[in-house]
């Protein structure tokens, strides 16, 4: 049975990641900040009992990430998938109207904690038979497909975890771990409203698609959910 450990497991793509991959079979670790409240991931957990954990887990708490790792140190998990992003009020990442303590929480969230999950669970990534750290990113994070300014807190905190998963690629080769970035596209969720392109559903289809057909050869690639490369 392969692992997976999701955070921001609670809804929109964490939730329908988790979902998927119970249902085939997998044994899903999920992740979010209050698990008590995460209705839906509840109903999943006991759906799936033997098979679906549930962790609470405030990725912006870098001590509560090498907690969980502590109590994971037995587990081999073949894919990490940071899913758990924030998008700070639009507003507020335009240029004069810059909030700047949104700007360092966006950094902390979209940037610190995937390189920190790495970090934390590079042992028990290493251990496993997929050995995949995957990041959601956004084309946002694209300087060159950066066509219309502004959104300068989380067009930055994306291309600064581009950079990380690039390195990681590099750093963990000798470990034969891929590092990869996905790109889910504009998605229906609370993050990316109801006139979004593409249902949760979709955008997990495609990226799962992406992540099952990935090599060595791939490990620091940049890809939209459709499997398109995407530049940097």
């Amino acid at each position: 049975m392969n692992t997976v450990l999701i955070t921001g497991a609670n809804r929109g793509i964490g939730l329908e990641f988790a979902t998927q991959y119970a249902q085939d079979g997998w044994q899903v670790i999920a992740c979010c900040r209050q698990p008590e409240r995460a209705t839906e991931l509840k109903q999943l957990a006991d759906q799936y009992r033997t098979s679906f954990l549930v962790f609470q887990l405030d990725v912006k708490a870098l001590d509560q990430i090498e907690q969980l790792s502590k109590k994971l140190s037995e587990t081999a998990i073949d894919l990490l998938i940071n899913n758990a992003g924030t998008y700070p009020p639009a507003s507020h990442g335009e240029l004069g109207h810059i909030d700047y303590s949104d700007w360092l929480e966006a950094f902390k969230v979209n940037t610190l904690a995937p390189l920190k999950m790495a970090e934390a669970f590079v042992e028990q990534i290493s251990r496993s038979r997929l050995k995949t750290i995957a990041i959601l990113t956004s084309k946002m994070g694209s300087i060159a497909d950066n066509q219309r300014g502004g959104s300068y807190i989380y067009r930055s905190s994306k291309a600064a975890v581009n950079m990380i998963a690039k390195s990681l690629a590099i750093d963990l080769q000798p470990r034969r771990i891929v590092s990869v970035l996905l790109h889910p596209g504009w998605v229906q969720t609370d993050m990316g409203g109801s006139g979004a392109l593409i249902s949760a559903e979709q955008s997990v289809t495609g990226m799962r698609k992406v992540l099952s057909q990935i090599t060595q050869a791939d490990s620091g690639k940049f890809f939209a959910y459709d499997g398109q490369a995407i530049p940097w």
